[in-house]
């Protein structure tokens, strides 16, 4: 059964916010690399503790975009 265009907008955004928390992540854990390489091991650990939280909250996101794509979340026009 194809996707409401609610649900295929809503998953499309799911996968759109994953996609944007990888990137972060990704740009994160590269400034926290050279942060260590300059020595700043404090921040260049906060900062790879976020990256780190990115993921798993995209992983998170990915896996409701999954939900909605096998009709198990669904989303309503308001009425």
């Amino acid at each position: 059964m194809p996707l409401t265009n609610p649900n295929q907008e809503l998953r499309h955004d799911l996968e759109e916010a994953a996609k944007l928390l990888k990137r972060s992540g990704v740009d994160l854990f590269e400034v926290a690399k050279r942060l260590l390489a300059a020595g700043d091991e404090i921040n260049a650990d906060e900062l790879m503790m976020i990256a780190l939280s990115y993921q798993k909250i995209e992983d998170r996101l990915a896996g409701y975009a999954e939900e909605v794509k096998a009709g198990q979340i669904n989303r309503h026009n308001p009425e």
